[in-house]
């Protein structure tokens, strides 16, 4: 029997998935229509590149809805303003010292959430890996890319 995994995301996450659907279904899905129509339109479908291209296009944002419908019906939604406590947990944000006591900001989120240019880190990603479940002061070590990489936590926050 095949088990159905939840995946935590904040609410803004969430909303996204679902205006990402929401616009799939309301705006592709009738352009991607009409583009068919139109090639059929144009005779012959065995050699018309326009009505294959369009198929293709159908297909291919049918397969993304359903992965969207997925993602959102197993989803599992975390507000870290109603969590609290000592270690780092998803939805957590963590102020991190470097080796060179220089101060970086993540906040853990969803795999789909994540983007660290923003400060956001996937749970699921060898740093967020390293920092769930640990404690104010402890020290992290985790590979990344670029090499090694070591952190201190400075600070835990529920925001």
């Amino acid at each position: 029997m095949a088990t159905v995994d939840k995946l935590p995301m904040l609410a803004e996450g969430y909303e996204k998935l679902q205006a990402d659907v929401r616009h799939l279904k309301t705006v592709e899905r009738p352009a991607i229509i009409d583009a068919i129509e139109e090639a059929r339109g144009h005779g012959d479908l065995s050699e018309n590149a326009e009505y294959h291209a369009a198929k293709e296009r159908q297909g291919q944002v049918e397969a993304t809805i359903a992965d969207l419908e997925d993602r959102i019906s197993r989803a599992l939604v975390i507000d870290p303003k109603t969590l609290s406590g000592n270690k780092v947990v998803f939805g957590a944000t963590v102020t991190l010292l470097d080796e060179k006591d220089q101060k970086v900001k993540y906040q853990i989120v969803g795999e789909t959430e994540a983007d660290a240019k923003s400060g956001r880190i996937s749970y699921a990603s060898p740093l967020g890996r390293a920092l769930i479940g640990r404690s104010k002061g402890e020290e992290v070590e985790f590979s990344a890319p670029s090499g090694d990489k070591y952190y201190e936590i400075a600070k835990i926050e529920f925001k």
